[in-house]
């Protein structure tokens, strides 16, 4: 479950920034900024929801997952295939983020 509501808040961040960067970079109405916000909220509440003991360790964890989904919107938004590079990479961050939310911690 965790690595679901991770993705939900990670689409949620993409999405919210985006429509920041649609404004100020692509001159689109500020109009944009009202589901960004809105966006960036659900980001934030969804980050919440993850069962750990320390935010710290929760955002740490995410940073993981929050960048397999900007490659993913690289690809599906950007219409650019990520490469091996970004691959090698991904994975690195994602068994990083793994370790750093359920490596055994002392009681």
């Amino acid at each position: 479950m965790t690595y679901l509501i991770y993705i939900g808040a990670a689409l949620a961040e993409i999405a919210g920034c985006f429509a920041f960067w649609a404004w100020l970079r692509l001159d689109r109405t500020p109009i944009w900024l009202i589901p960004g916000v809105l966006s960036l909220c659900l980001f934030a509440f969804l980050l919440t929801l993850v069962e750990a003991e320390h935010a710290g360790r929760t955002y740490a964890a995410y940073g993981g997952i929050y960048i397999l989904s900007a490659l993913g919107w690289l690809w599906m938004a950007e219409g650019i295939k990520p490469d091996r590079w970004d691959i090698i990479g991904v994975a690195i961050c994602l068994l990083g983020a793994s370790i750093i939310l359920w490596g055994p911690r002392p009681a």
